[in-house]
């Protein structure tokens, strides 16, 4: 049977609609048959978090496994607990940087590395069919649920363990989006010796990745410029992404700290097969850089999954994404905004240089990202129209540009990606192709 659940990152959808009580338990019940009795379990601060994570709980508890609830917790601490815990399997009740009417359900394995492609397909024929045939559990047999209670310190823990300095003298500023690191980040900073101006740390559950976080910048850029900090950090929802801006108010995306920290990893020898993995949505100047580097680039489909994938299949130790999604082969296994943000601060005190100064090693080419939004999201590689648009675009950008244009893993969405020499053409052919998509595949 084709897998119609799992997208990009997990099963998501809007809470109570695509994303059903009914579903989520039947996913529980799908984990212990695929996976095993041993299930950690978190979540964000989603208002439908508590709801979903009642229901799928209780399927891991129907089905006789025992839930370890880890609570309000960033996604890459369940993948990091599923394995000091020994646990079959995490699942995370999240849509990461989605709205909060959206939420999500992903999986790791034992190795605390995201479902593969088969067990999400073991885990997809179960809960649209597989359970109805299943012999729930009674008496002595059923499930229970345990809490864990020393969950976050765990975490905070491991993240701090990953670089070997302190952080006095460094004033940051943190956007916790409202979402799941309002717990866990400031701390870790703030043990580190650290003066932290930490904002969005209260959540109604409504009010997640809202106008703030890694999507919405304005804030914690006014907020840099006002306290005169050094930096600032901001995540989204769940936290297995980082974004920053330097002391003048400049975004810092992934390509960025890819870019300074294979580069930092390479000058100490530590960057294994000097390549670094990144996927189809990278900069063309962070190809650039890394090539006058002698540092090799391996791009993948988007998602973390995928750059983790190639990364062991290369013996790479650091990929990531544009989006802020990094991940260090040392320290983790899924993208991790708290680890990422110890790595950039590890870099920025044993070379002394500010974020601005690591950040120069690449030109950032202007870059156009128009979403049409499209319930045909998927024709769009084989629409003659959108595809006529596209080459027309790429002819005309020559080498000094590319075009991008794919269908969204989680939302109705197609993406259409241009990359110029200026903003101006960016913008323009980005627009033109849009256009199109819009008039081809009755978008809006």
């Amino acid at each position: 049977m084709p897998n119609t659940l799992f997208g990009t990152d997990g099963v998501r959808g809007v809470a109570n609609a695509e994303l059903s009580c009914d579903l989520a338990f039947k996913l529980g019940l799908a984990a212990v048959t695929v996976y095993g009795k041993k299930i950690v379990v978190g979540r964000d601060t989603r208002l439908s978090g508590q709801m979903l994570e009642n229901a799928l709980t209780a399927g891991i508890m129907a089905a006789g496994g025992t839930a370890l609830c880890a609570g309000v917790i960033p996604t890459p601490a369940v993948a990091l607990l599923t394995v000091l815990y020994k646990a079959d399997a995490g699942v995370v009740i999240s849509a990461s940087h989605n709205p909060p009417e959206y939420n999500g359900i992903k999986f790791f394995g034992p190795d605390g590395m995201k479902a593969t492609d088969d067990a999400e397909d073991a885990l997809a024929n179960f809960a649209l069919e597989g359970f109805k045939d299943f012999e729930y559990h009674t008496g002595e047999a059923v499930g229970r649920l345990e809490y864990l209670e020393d969950a976050h310190e765990r975490y905070i823990s491991h993240a701090i363990s990953t670089i070997d300095t302190n952080l006095s003298g460094l004033k940051i500023v943190v956007d916790c989006a409202h979402g799941a690191s309002c717990q866990t980040t400031p701390q870790a900073l703030e043990r580190l010796g650290a003066n932290v101006i930490a904002f969005n740390t209260d959540y109604t559950g409504y009010d997640i990745n809202v106008g703030c976080g890694s999507t919405h910048l304005g804030q914690v850029r006014e907020r840099v410029l006002k306290e005169h900090a050094d930096l600032g950090i901001a995540h989204d929802g769940d936290a297995d992404r980082v974004l920053f801006v330097d002391a003048q108010g400049n975004e810092i995306d992934g390509d960025y700290v890819l870019a300074f920290c294979s580069c930092d990893m390479l000058e100490r020898g530590e960057l294994a097969q000097s390549e670094v993995v990144s996927t189809v949505m990278c900069n063309i100047g962070f190809v650039r850089a890394m090539k006058e580097h002698g540092i090799s680039v391996y791009q993948t489909a988007v998602g973390d999954r995928y750059v983790l994938q190639q990364m062991l299949e290369d013996g790479a130790v650091i990929g990531g994404e544009q989006s802020g999604h990094i991940i260090f082969l040392k320290h983790n296994t899924t993208g991790d905004g708290l680890v990422t943000a110890m790595q950039v601060l590890g870099v920025m005190k044993h070379t002394g240089k500010s974020l601005a100064e690591l950040a120069s090693v690449m030109k950032h080419f202007p870059q156009a990202l128009i979403n049409v939004k499209t319930p045909r999201k998927d024709e769009h590689s084989t629409n003659p129209g959108v595809l006529a648009a596209i080459a027309a675009e790429n002819a005309y950008l020559g080498d000094n540009g590319r075009v991008l244009v794919r269908a969204s893993g989680t939302e109705p969405l197609v993406r259409v990606m241009v990359e110029a020499e200026t903003e101006e053409d960016a913008e323009q052919c980005a627009q033109r192709i849009a256009q199109v998509v819009r008039d081809e595949l009755d978008g809006e």
